[in-house]
């Protein structure tokens, strides 16, 4: 999958095992590259559905449209389709087999 990123500095943290670390903790940081390494290897989005530990699914609310990957408690990984146009189905719901690159928009407690 092709993952792109909201800005460069999230890009420059997400992609240096060091400043992940440095901004997230040892093992929020190797988590969060752990989890990168996964979406870079897929196919597409599709693959995280049986993916249990990952807990991918779609935000509702002020947040529809951006999906959520658990990383260690309470923080996750936010993100959205990059495909243009997103891929949908027939009902207007997301094609998770379409989506073949996101956009990495956040590490954060959605719940805050």
């Amino acid at each position: 999958m092709i993952i792109l990123f909201r800005t460069n500095k999230l890009r420059k943290i997400c992609n240096d095992k060091d400043l992940a670390t440095r901004n997230y903790g040892a093992t929020q940081g190797l988590l969060l590259m752990r989890r990168l390494d996964d979406l870079k290897a897929a196919d597409c989005l599709n693959v995280f559905r049986d993916f249990p530990s990952a807990r991918c699914h779609e935000l509702k609310g002020n947040r529809k449209g951006q999906l959520s990957i658990d990383l260690l408690h309470p923080r996750r990984l936010i993100f959205k389709p990059a495909d243009d146009p997103i891929p949908k189905k027939p009902d207007g719901g997301l094609d998770w087999k379409g989506v073949r690159s996101i956009k990495i928009l956040e590490v954060v407690d959605t719940h805050d």
